[in-house]
């Protein structure tokens, strides 16, 4: 694991070599290869479109303050429970990545294309990109640990694809989904649907709404699920036996619908619930709850009291 430990490890080292570690503030987290993202490498044709969009959207939210009305807001919050919690949190992370529970087919894909809407990649990308990051988990071949940086963890992994691909492979963990038409057709036509629901808003509302549904939006639930990867491998506590950096962060947790307890998702990776304390506050496990009381969701996992106990420090 590394962590404090590594840099009583370099006290030891030449000067050069010590100089290579260093402790993200506040915690014991070290950052042992400072990954070079934006200079010296050459950035490939999806890094530059990658980087493009996240600026245009930033630069849309400048607009936000000086086109600002009640129906944008009203449109931005809907959009963010739909892409972030239905399409994110409770799709891309929990039923698809880790098949924490099963819905009927038009409900999955339903989800599925939630969150399409939140321009973080189709269900294949995304999906393939997180199970490579548990099979790696802050090791030199996960996708975007703190190990690398702050910085790099939480957004630039984005912008560094070939290095990705080099260090994990290609999107080869995803049979499942590749197995149906439905995900492959998104993949295939994945720029098509963001800029419909942009023209959509737009029609609807001008373009307040589209600063507003778009811009902040799209930016907020991108921070939101980036502190996940960034924030909860550096801050916070760890009551279980994980092996890895994963942190349980409740204000994390607050913004993310539940995502914050990552600790607790890293001990149980196959359950639905991840604020397993009845005051860990988890919306997307509600929402699990609310479809299987209405019997649309089955085979939802959850630890075990053994299972807990094994895990416990």
């Amino acid at each position: 694991i590394t962590s404090a430990a590594l840099v009583d490890a370099a006290d030891s080292k030449t000067e050069p070599e010590a100089a290579m570690f260093r402790r993200i503030l506040l915690s014991d987290v070290v950052v042992k290869s400072q990954r070079r993202v934006f200079f010296g490498r050459k950035w490939n044709a999806y890094d530059l479109v990658n980087a493009s969009v996240i600026l245009a959207l930033h630069c849309l939210c400048l607009f936000a303050p000086f086109r600002f009305n009640w129906m944008a807001l009203l449109v931005t919050v809907a959009l963010c429970v739909v892409t972030g919690l239905f399409g994110i949190t409770l799709s891309f992370h929990r039923n698809l990545s880790h098949r924490s529970f099963k819905v009927p087919k038009w409900l999955e894909y339903f989800f599925a294309y939630c969150g399409l809407q939140a321009l973080q990649g189709s269900p294949i990308t995304w999906v393939s990109t997180h199970r490579y990051h548990h099979q790696f988990v802050d090791s030199e071949r996960d996708p975007h640990s703190p190990t690398a940086g702050f910085w790099f963890s939480h957004i630039s992994w984005l912008f560094d694809t070939t290095s990705m691909n080099e260090r994990c492979g290609g999107p080869n963990n995803v049979g499942d989904l590749k197995k149906q038409p439905f995900y492959r057709f998104l993949d295939k036509t994945y720029v098509i649907h963001p800029i419909a629901l942009g023209a959509l808003l737009y029609g609807l509302g001008g373009f307040p709404c589209l600063v507003w549904g778009m811009g902040v939006r799209v930016v907020w639930v991108y921070h939101i699920t980036w502190l996940i990867n960034s924030v909860c491998h550096i801050w916070g506590k760890q009551p279980w036996k994980t092996g890895d950096l994963s942190r349980n962060n409740w204000w994390v947790a607050l913004l993310t619908f539940g995502e914050g307890w990552h600790n607790n998702h890293h001990a149980f990776e196959y359950s639905a619930r991840h604020g397993l304390q009845w005051w860990e506050l988890d919306m997307t496990w509600y929402v699990v709850k609310l479809l299987q009381a209405i019997g649309l969701a089955t085979d939802v996992k959850v630890p075990t009291e053994v299972q807990k106990k094994r895990m416990a420090i």
